[in-house]
């Protein structure tokens, strides 16, 4: 099941000031055939939307969860929708 998804993530933590978003970019297109961005929030979280294929996104679920990531993730929040589209690449906002 390969189907097109959209992924909403939310990463707790240290995550902003370290690079955060960049690598989840750069991630992201080293996966490939994802759009959308990350983008840091007044919280201290930062919010990741990716549309892609299912299993690209739950690719980068993965690397958002591993201690690979820059700083430091305490945990992250997800939510699986359909896509609404309007990307055209990922981004960093």
């Amino acid at each position: 099941m390969n189907d097109v998804v959209r992924l909403t993530a939310w990463v707790r933590g240290r995550v902003q000031g370290v690079g955060f978003r960049w690598f989840t970019r750069a991630n992201a297109l080293e996966i490939g055939g994802l759009t959308g961005f990350a983008l840091n929030l007044d919280d201290g979280r930062v919010q990741v939307v990716a549309e892609g294929p299912r299993e690209n996104c739950h690719r980068l679920l993965d690397w958002l969860r591993s201690d690979d990531t820059p700083g430091r993730v305490d945990g992250v929040t997800e939510i699986w929708d359909t896509p609404r589209g309007g990307y055209e690449s990922f981004a960093i906002r």
